[in-house]
């Protein structure tokens, strides 16, 4: 028997501009802002109709969000510090010139090599042989110009 939610969202590419403000007056209660682009739309539904079908967030992200929210409306400058944290035993693997490199989390150092450091930052430029952000290196942060709508920036 086929899904109803994945038959419900693979139309929806399918449909007008005019039925998905419609759509989104149904789901919503409200009509979509008018400059709205159509992938946008697309997206926040998609979104909705799964909320619907498997329910939402839970109140824990509930409540980050909010806080994120409040933090931005207060200063728009602002960037949340706050980064996924790294338990002790993850192992993060980086490709860097043809050669893979394995950092295990400790709990309050990295191995790397057999060798214990203090930070990410130190281990990055040891591999590198210059100045790099050592999260940034092993992918735990994004770059500032995704933040600005660029794209990630990995070197190699």
């Amino acid at each position: 028997m086929p899904d109803p939610v994945v038959e419900r969202l693979s139309s929806l590419p399918g449909l007008s501009r005019g039925d998905l403000r419609q759509l989104w007056r149904e789901l919503f209660q409200t009509w979509p802002p008018s400059r709205m682009l159509k992938c946008l739309m697309l997206r926040v539904i998609s979104y909705r109709l799964q909320e619907q079908a498997f329910s939402g967030l839970s109140a824990n992200s509930r409540r980050r969000l909010q806080d994120l929210a409040q933090q931005i409306e207060s200063n728009p400058n602002t960037i949340s510090a706050t980064a996924p944290a790294v338990k002790p035993g993850t192992r993060l693997i980086r490709q860097w010139k043809e050669r893979t490199h394995i950092v295990t989390v400790a709990d309050k150092s990295y191995e790397y090599q057999g060798t214990q450091y203090a930070s990410l930052s130190q281990i990055a430029r040891l591999i590198t042989g210059t100045s790099w952000s050592g999260p940034l290196f092993f992918g735990l942060k994004r770059n500032a110009s995704v933040l600005q709508g660029g794209q990630d920036e990995f070197r190699n």
